[in-house]
């Protein structure tokens, strides 16, 4: 009998490589993490729609690895902690920075400024990495500084890039009668902007001829984690990168950044 041919429409849509084994497994994992209270193997099929005879072959296998395990009398699969265990052998912080930080010194030698990676902690940022431009004269922003969301291009970046939900829990103790804060309808405009052409360019807040270029650090939701950002400064006695050299480098080191961590991106 002859096959059916495969359409160009079918071949894009799989991947052109596949594991079925694991695919199983992971389906198998990613469904009983929802599952507080576990499922029968009969239920963990039915979901996944595969035979009981797959799903058995899996789950022993699961089970001998440490990564699920049967509580009796009611034949119901949990998943361990073995997979929390794992995530903290490699801490996402530090795999962030060490991720980051050649990614931001070619930055520097590309264009002659320097650049920050922050977070949001507490609701502020926090720069985490910090790598100095290679000349003599540059302007940075020093490792540890503690910076207001709504006044900075990362802080805005940041916010962007959140959930609906979670960016109105923010702005909801950042914007208070005692601060002098923009409106509530004039910020989701200025996101929705920033989601559209992807990053935040802005004058500093803080420093006089200070522009500040920023662009997020996607996780595999495509919510924001972190901001990479230069404060570019223009040098007027030499000839040097120009800002639009510095916003092609800053993009480019986003997106590795972003994909070494795994998001997807188009």
């Amino acid at each position: 009998m002859a096959r059916p041919r495969k359409t160009a429409k079918t071949a894009a849509a799989r991947p052109q490589y596949r594991a079925p084994a694991l695919e199983k497994g992971l389906d198998i994992i990613e469904l009983l993490a929802d599952q507080s209270d576990g499922l029968t193997q009969g239920e963990i099929a039915a979901a996944l729609k595969r035979s009981v005879s797959e799903i058995f072959r899996m789950l022993t296998c699961l089970q001998e690895r440490g990564y699920v395990t049967l509580h009796k009398p009611a034949d119901v699969y949990t998943l361990t902690l073995k997979l929390f265990e794992l995530s903290h052998r490699h801490p996402p912080m530090r795999r962030l920075i060490n991720e980051a930080l050649p990614l931001m010194t070619n930055i520097v030698r590309r264009i002659d400024q320097s650049c920050h990676l922050s977070v949001c902690h507490e609701d502020r940022m926090l720069v985490v990495a910090q790598v100095d431009n290679p000349g003599s004269i540059g302007f940075s922003v020093r490792m540890g500084a503690q910076l207001d969301l709504l006044r900075t291009a990362s802080g805005l970046v940041i916010l962007a890039f959140q959930t609906d939900e979670e960016r109105k829990r923010i702005l909801s103790e950042q914007i208070t009668p005692s601060r002098q804060s923009p409106a509530f309808e004039d910020l989701e405009s200025r996101f929705k902007q920033i989601r559209k052409r992807g990053y935040e360019e802005s004058d500093s807040q803080q420093v006089q001829g200070v522009r500040n270029l920023s662009f997020p650090v996607l996780d595999f939701t495509g919510k924001a984690v972190a901001a990479l950002a230069v404060p570019y400064l223009r040098r007027i006695d030499r000839t040097a990168p120009k800002i639009d050299d510095a916003r092609e480098a800053l993009r480019e080191a986003a997106q590795k950044l972003s994909a070494a961590i795994g998001a997807r991106l188009a």
